[in-house]
């Protein structure tokens, strides 16, 4: 068999992806491919040639396309990972669709549900996949907690408490004019770093019902809010509070108390500090960290990216149930609008 008879037999059982946007964002997803088996990254776009050739010349063998067009054009490319800033997801990820490519975007997966539903709708429609990256839901923590409820360990979730204490100085809003904004970043502290923590809250609790609460700026200059506070009901009775804020001096480990008719969970950041259920914890109980970790930005790294891909690439080629599709991309979302539209209103929002 020639070099290119091996090749093209490879590309027939490879995930071959084309990033669009080329931030620090993208070079998790960058990192996360390069790991995971039976992927490949082809090329790479975004809105600055420039920019788009010194982020291809950091990875081995990388394409640098002149525009989306021509990246989407691209045959050797079936997958289309979406790592620009959220207002452009929707307009993006419909694109690749329309071209036939499956889609990764990154969260959250638009700025509207209208737009969250119509990409779910057509994504069926075509029989593509829908994949959006929450990578907090792949750590060993997660998982086991996970496990947990769903195996009747910690009982009928009774209530849980979600503090993300970040700090984001008013420089860092400064370095892009897009972040802090509605059109661009969809919102603030919830849109852009508490989503995780949401939608690992509604991972565990179940599907949300109901929100009430408020998103206030205080102290950055812009448009969104830099805190916000609400209170969610789940379709099982449950409750939970969030508490946010991109304020924080220090920043704090993101912290969910989860209480349960048999007992408690402490989860931060990515250590179970306190197991208190009738089962062992499977894996070590740690002290608690006291210090930033996934709230300061410097802690963030591309290990759970490489998990979810790999979640993704079994899923494409082998059928593997995904994690993460359109319709669990759209849950935290849901809740978070809510919060905006409950905290403009004064009123109780049904999800």
């Amino acid at each position: 068999m020639s070099t290119n008879e091996k090749l093209e037999r490879r590309m027939e059982n490879t995930v071959r992806i084309g990033i669009v946007g080329c931030g620090m964002v993208a070079r998790y997803h960058a990192k996360a491919i390069a790991e995971t088996p039976n992927a490949m990254l082809i090329g790479a776009c975004s809105k600055s040639l420039s920019s788009t050739r010194t982020f291809c010349s950091e990875f081995s063998q990388v394409r640098a396309y002149n525009s989306y067009d021509e990246m989407l054009a691209e045959h050797d490319i079936n997958t289309v990972a979406v790592c620009s800033p959220t207002g452009n997801h929707y307009e993006q990820a419909k694109r690749a669709l329309e071209a036939h490519k499956h889609v990764v975007v990154e969260k959250p997966i638009c700025i509207t549900l209208r737009q969250a539903d119509d990409l779910i709708r057509f994504a069926d429609e075509e029989s593509l996949s829908l994949c959006v990256i929450s990578q907090t839901r792949f750590s060993d923590s997660a998982t086991i907690i996970k496990q947990a409820i769903d195996n009747g360990e910690l009982g009928r979730p009774i209530s849980a408490s979600l503090m993300m204490r970040y700090m984001r100085t008013q420089a860092y809003y400064d370095q892009a004019d897009w972040r802090g904004t509605y059109a661009y970043d969809g919102g603030g502290v919830l849109m852009n770093q508490g989503i995780h923590g949401i939608d690992l809250l509604c991972y565990f609790m179940g599907k949300p019902q109901s929100v009430t609460g408020y998103a206030k700026t205080m102290l950055r200059s812009i448009e969104a809010e830099d805190t916000a506070v609400a209170a969610i009901e789940f379709e099982n009775q449950s409750v939970a509070v969030i508490d946010a804020t991109v304020c924080s001096q220090p920043p704090f480990p993101k912290r969910f108390i989860l209480c349960g008719e048999k007992g408690t969970i402490i989860l931060e950041d990515d250590a179970i500090t306190l197991w208190n259920l009738p089962t062992p914890c499977p894996i070590e109980i740690k002290a608690s960290a006291g210090g930033s970790s996934s709230a300061d930005p410097k802690g963030i790294t591309h290990i759970y990216h490489a998990r979810e891909y790999r979640n993704i690439v079994r899923h494409l080629l082998n059928g593997e149930a995904l994690l993460i599709d359109g319709r669990q991309g759209r849950i935290p979302l849901s809740v978070i609008l809510g919060v905006y539209e409950s905290s403009k209103t004064g009123r109780k929002v049904l999800l």
